[in-house]
């Protein structure tokens, strides 16, 4: 179930905004994104918008994970240290990457 949505997401926040980058296509399309928010709004998590992960803190949109992963212009050569930027999903598409 979460493999078609996972792929409706690529596709819409993705590809269809024109992003070309098959390293960060590809790290979207393997990343659970259901497993980094709340098992109650597992059902939203690749719908695009922030969800709640608890502490007060929220998921970043995809489409803005897309977007700050893609300003990066990363080679896959670097070393990137993220802290504190919340339930950890940024981290897994670089670490994708």
């Amino acid at each position: 179930m979460y493999d078609r949505h996972r792929e409706r997401m690529v596709k819409e926040c993705v590809i269809d905004r024109g992003i070309t980058d098959q390293r960060l296509i590809a790290a979207m399309g393997k990343v659970p994104r259901h497993q980094f928010v709340e098992t109650a709004m597992s059902h939203q998590a690749y719908a695009d918008k922030s969800l709640p992960i608890g502490h007060s803190q929220t998921i970043s949109r995809p489409t803005t994970v897309a977007d700050m992963t893609r300003a990066l212009q990363i080679s896959g050569q670097e070393r990137v240290l993220e802290i504190g930027t919340g339930s950890g999903y940024q981290t897994a598409i670089l670490a994708e990457m």
